[in-house]
């Protein structure tokens, strides 16, 4: 490995399989140009690129070093990842970039703006077609926060990634010891720009566990073997209806969930988990959040606006690899907030959108509340969903029975709004008036709803 950056291949060796990695290009350099007549001879141009497996499963990685010219992207810094997406799309192989970079090479100029432009493409390019993945280890700042975000998954280390499109002092009333928009607990928790943030122990382990659960490409399945019982009876899980990050982990194979962007818009879950081997995508409302210690925080049970665009970008990916999606409905309107009134109805056309071009299997299960439009953009029959349960203790229908008393009893008595909210919950909330007209298949037993799931993928994926 002659010209090899020391720092970038630790990094690398410690995410992939012991002794799989082959470096592709550590003798590339940076030519002389009108712009940079003397180049620095520096090794491997500040990014070390090549390939290796996670598991045996095989995966492209470049990783830059900030102890090599800032890690900066020059031309040939640029070509050498260009080249090594060129390889991905020809065989179908995920690719995993690395970052610590301090931007663009300004001794390159417009030679290295060209090239960020010309990574920009093969990102662009590769979008559904092979998942990509990017973990922030230093600097990932101005043009190359536009870099991370054409990925599918971006991590970012929790002390020293920064991943920012203006440094904190450069927007106006802000600084970096007020609020460092440039820091992990901001951009998973604020911005949602990345999904998951760790120690680089923390970090490597999960891109290995994410990296197994994703099929290689567009064209391959994820599909494993599973030990699992198809038949396991799940007898408490109709208690964790609030916190469906626990539901899902009962429902999955050996109790595993990778949740997705768990830090950013909790009114939403997504994330992974494997039905017989099969790995499924998941789409949850959340109305509570269940800590370690057992104790429960209440949220709204409504969909907020960012919930909305989390959970339609999730679908739009899962859509792109052919994994199966999975929903688990319990809500009740959207978020009544005057941030959110300024976003809910395009976030909520675009998660209606998302599932309704949807071609891989879908399947809902609701086990709460399904009221209104924020139901109906929920993964729900009219929006093309294949199998629709429910539990016999679900509400399906237009509002709230209590609100729609007040409106259909309007200035008539106490009594009388009464009587008209326990009519429209016996009438129109009712679960049971739904799955007569078709709009539920099939009321299941929540002690019984991991066979059922796993019997329907099984039989939608065939």
């Amino acid at each position: 490995m002659t010209g090899s950056t020391g720092l970038s291949v630790k990094r690398i060796e410690a995410l992939l399989d012991d002794m799989s990695f082959v470096e592709i290009g550590s003798a590339v350099k940076a030519r002389a140009t009108d712009f940079n007549p003397s180049p620095a001879d520096a090794p491997s141009d500040g990014v070390v690129c090549g390939y290796g497996t996670i598991e045996g499963n095989r995966v492209y990685v470049y990783s830059q070093d900030a102890s090599v010219l800032g890690g900066s992207i020059g031309e040939m810094h640029a070509k050498k990842i260009c080249n090594l997406y060129d390889l991905a799309m020809k065989t179908g192989t995920p690719v995993i970039g690395i970052m610590d970079s301090t931007g663009v090479r300004l001794s390159e100029s417009t030679d290295a703006l060209n090239s960020l432009g010309e990574v920009y493409f093969k990102k662009s390019m590769a979008k559904g077609v092979v998942p990509q993945i990017t973990a922030v280890f230093g600097n990932c700042g101005g043009g190359l926060a536009v870099w991370s975000a054409l990925s599918d998954f971006t991590f970012i280390e929790e002390k020293n990634g920064k991943l920012f499109v203006n440094s904190p002092n450069a927007i106006d009333g802000n600084y970096a010891e007020k609020n460092d928009t440039s820091a992990a607990k901001f951009q998973t928790e604020e911005s949602g720009n990345a999904d998951f943030a760790g120690d680089a122990d923390t970090i490597n382990a999960k891109i290995r566990e994410l990296v197994a659960m994703l099929p290689q490409n567009n064209d391959d399945v994820a599909l494993t073997d599973s030990s699992d019982d198809l038949n396991r009876l799940l007898p408490d899980i109709e208690g964790a209806k609030g916190d469906t990050s626990i539901l899902l982990s009962n429902i999955a194979d050996d109790n595993y969930f990778l949740e997705c962007g768990s830090a950013y818009a909790k009114d939403m879950v997504t994330g992974f988990i494997r039905l017989d081997g099969l790995t499924v995508g998941c789409v949850a409302n959340r109305t509570e959040i269940v800590g370690d210690d057992g104790k429960a925080v209440k949220l709204s049970g409504r969909m907020s606006h960012k919930g909305a665009y989390k959970a339609a970008d999730f679908v739009y990916f899962c859509d792109s690899f052919g994994i199966p999606v999975l929903t688990i409905t319990n809500v009740e309107g959207f978020e009544a907030t005057m941030c959110s009134e300024r976003h809910m109805a395009k976030a909520a056309a675009t998660l209606a959108q998302a599932f309704a071009e949807c071609d891989v299997p879908r399947v809902n299960l609701i086990v709460g509340k399904a009221y209104g439009s924020a139901y109906a953009v929920m993964n729900s029959k009219g929006t093309g969903c294949d199998l629709v349960y429910a539990w016999p203790g679900a509400e399906v229908g237009p509002m709230d029975a209590k609100l729609a008393g007040k409106i259909l009893a309007d200035g008539k008595s106490g009594g009388e709004i009464e009587k008209q909210a326990k009519e429209f919950a016996e009438k129109q909330n009712n679960v049971s008036s739904a799955a007569s007209r078709g709009y539920v298949d099939e009321l299941i037993e929540p002690a019984d709803t991991r066979k059922h799931l796993v019997y329907a993928f099984e039989m939608l994926f065939a």
